[in-house]
């Protein structure tokens, strides 16, 4: 299907108030597009193994070799953190290309989450080191692809000025933290019980269970998801491949020359990403594809980018804070019972899954009377501020001093932050994304992820737990400057935005 022509079914759901996929279907998803179960699917067992592993990772690297971990130095090990964090949004502007100009949404999706199962297999499976890199390797390119099509192929379900959109990417979020809650849950409990790489191999089983739920239900989602709007020449098509072998080359070398040490890998994806961010916002505002209305909302895209970036820094610190804060400055004795560790990271999941809800039923009561996404984004930045700033009592009760309901009452606070901010800035996407670059547009929201993700990776080898009030303090005061900046420049967003909210 040519781009006029995807234009056109767009442009005509959006007058009858069809979903733009044309999907007739009777069969609704709570109130939502049935297409959305598929999709909620996949995410939710795709989220279970990535937290499942991530819940346990970290202890992975820097428990010591008689702990069953790989005994590398606990600095280097958050700075990796953030790093693979920041590589794994990095990886979606390959996977936004794949799908604008090879695939299309829907197959990218389903070849990337076989990437990610593999990825899960290694971990299970080589030992050492080896593990580690292979598997981590292939699950940050894989999720990559898996986190930019899932978002756009929801997108893809509604006409773009359907009110229901909010509340079908909160359902969205949902599933994904339904995943989330259960992975640590279970992993955390296989590594105390029978070792990390039984833990690993649980995850390694749940991807696998996604891709067969997939499998069965991928013919059910709409033909527009199938679609590639930008195709590629043959003749482009080898050049491209070589470029990126040739950089593949490149980093591989300087890896192995000891070029780029592990400590600065944080700091390398942050240029990484942000020269990809540069670049990408460059070829969407140069393009005879994008109309000066669609341009006019790049534009507006351009500082709400530098805020997603802001926001991810601080929030993304948070799972590897939960997971060294969770084990070394919690107290996780319950009548007599130690709690694993990496269960902390559930904790977020589970009010997710009350609150999303609670969010999804708000803006769709709300409909057009509820606050713009600016609006909402500002507030998600002063609940996360308020979250760094509650550390401060804690301050001083010394190692598992720390209650787990003060813990709980953090986490809850940054929960209430991200569901304001997230689904909102997802569907926000959609809603200004150039009808030729929609996937390449959710590239640039995941790339400010990426820049955020290796920037928090940064922040975290700054936590020191001897002389914690000055980092949480600032890490607050800060976030709350930012929030401020966002109400400032909301009035200007929403004129470039022309109609947006």
């Amino acid at each position: 299907m040519s781009d006029e022509n995807a234009q056109q079914i767009v442009t005509k759901a959006a007058v009858e108030g069809a979903p733009a996929s044309g999907d007739g279907s009777r069969r609704r998803f709570f109130g939502q597009p049935w297409a959305l179960v598929h999709i909620f699917g996949v995410e939710t067992w795709e989220r279970f193994s990535w937290y499942g592993m991530q819940a346990i990772l970290l202890y992975y690297m820097y428990f010591t070799i008689a702990q069953g971990g790989l005994g590398i130095d606990k600095t280097t090990a958050l700075g990796i953190m953030g790093a693979y964090g920041g590589s794994v949004y990095l990886s979606t502007i390959l996977a936004a290309w794949i799908s604008d100009r090879l695939l299309g949404a829907e197959r990218t999706l389903f070849y990337s989450a076989i990437v990610v199962a593999l990825g899960h297999v290694a971990m299970a499976v080589l030992p050492n080191a080896s593990g580690l890199v292979v598997g981590l390797i292939l699950i940050a390119i894989g999720s990559g692809g898996v986190k930019s099509n899932a978002s756009a192929i929801v997108g893809k379900l509604y006409a773009p000025d359907d009110p229901r959109r909010d509340a079908g990417f909160s359902l969205y979020y949902l599933g994904i933290n339904l995943g989330g809650f259960l992975g640590p849950l279970l992993t955390g409990w296989l590594q105390t019980s029978l070792g990390f790489h039984i833990a690993f191999g649980a995850a390694a089983v749940g991807m696998a269970i996604g891709l067969v739920q997939y499998s069965l239900g991928r013919k059910g989602l709409p033909a527009l998801t199938r679609e590639v709007p930008n195709p590629v020449s043959r003749g482009r098509l080898l050049a491209y491949g070589v470029v990126a072998l040739a950089v593949v080359g490149v980093v591989v070398l300087l890896i192995g020359t000891g070029v780029l040490d592990l400590d600065e890998l944080p700091e390398t994806i942050t240029v990484l990403a942000s020269l990809a961010a540069v670049a990408l916002f460059a070829v969407i505002l140069s393009s005879p594809k994008v109309t000066a209305t669609e341009r006019s909302r790049v534009w507006a895209f351009v500082p709400l980018f530098l805020v997603n970036v802001g926001f991810w820094s601080v929030y993304l610190l948070s799972f590897t804070l939960a997971a060294v804060y969770g084990n070394d400055r919690t107290n996780l004795d319950l009548f007599g019972w130690q709690m694993p560790a990496a269960w902390v990271q559930s904790i977020n999941p589970v009010f997710i899954l009350i609150l999303s809800s609670f969010f999804a039923a708000l803006w769709t009561k709300l409909g057009r009377r509820q606050p713009n996404t600016l609006v909402k984004w500002s507030l998600g930045l002063g609940f996360v501020a308020v979250a760094y700033l509650l550390f401060l009592p804690f301050v001083g009760t010394g190692d598992h001093g720390t209650p787990l309901w003060g813990v709980t009452l953090i986490i809850f606070v940054w929960t209430v932050g991200e569901l304001l901010f997230s689904p909102t800035g997802l569907s926000l996407t959609t809603k200004l994304s150039p009808a030729a670059f929609t996937s390449q547009m959710f590239a640039l929201y995941f790339l400010s992820m990426s820049i955020g993700g290796a920037i928090s990776g940064i922040l975290a080898q700054l936590y020191n737990e001897s002389d914690e009030t000055p980092y949480f303090a600032s890490l607050g005061i800060a976030t709350l400057v930012l929030g401020g900046i966002m109400l400032l420049i909301t009035p200007l967003s929403l004129r470039l935005m022309r109609g947006v909210r």
